[in-house]
């Protein structure tokens, strides 16, 4: 009998880069198929910290974020926390102008080493109660060949590399501007259509 498993994103590329070791490791390595995809939502461990083994540079010296997201190469194959980020830039900003999106970015960034939330960005996207697109530990379907997630992408990157400095740098919290405003925060900025706070 076969059972087979719809693993997220991040998980499933966190599997074919294990398999993928051991099979460098083989003299008779072969190549790993993909997982076969169901429906059981998988949530990230929460309490590993960033992978910063796998860093992918950023062009320097562009004269606008515009600029520096066009220069940006979007890599074949991303590490499981830039996925996690660029997927919840997606979600929440993918309609914001790029200084919108890269300030989702950046709060995921600064949660993720503020030592109050879990230690890696597919921790901090997956908290539970965090944010709304998560429903029950598992992320919507992406369209990943889509121009707006190659683009959350680029970001993801940007905001990773603190290759550009966000308008709400520091924020921790953000919130649609059309809830009310949150108390016993220092509002940072508001950027399109969000409101952020430290």
């Amino acid at each position: 009998m076969v059972v087979a498993l719809r693993l997220s994103g991040p998980v499933r590329l966190a599997l074919i880069a294990v398999c993928a070791m051991a099979g460098a490791v083989s003299a008779r390595a072969q190549e790993v198929p993909a997982p076969v995809a169901q429906d059981i939502p998988v949530q990230p461990l929460t309490d590993a910290v960033v992978d910063r083994s796998a860093e992918i540079a950023v062009p320097a010296g562009a004269a606008s974020l515009h600029d520096l997201v066009a220069a940006v190469p979007v890599p074949t194959a991303l590490p499981a926390d830039i996925e996690c980020m660029a997927d919840a830039i997606y979600f929440e900003a993918r309609s914001e102008s790029l200084a919108g999106q890269l300030a989702v970015g950046r709060v995921i960034v600064a949660r993720a080493g503020s030592g109050r939330y879990p230690g890696s960005y597919c921790g901090v996207v997956y908290q539970p109660s965090q944010f709304s697109f998560i429903h029950h530990g598992a992320m919507p379907v992406i369209n990943r060949t889509s121009a707006q997630w190659l683009n959350a992408v680029r970001i993801a990157l940007i905001a990773h590399g603190g290759a550009w400095k966000s308008p709400a740098e520091g924020a921790l919290f953000f919130h649609a501007a059309r809830i009310r405003a949150a108390s016993g925060r220092t509002r940072v900025a508001r950027i399109d259509n969000h409101v952020f706070y430290r």
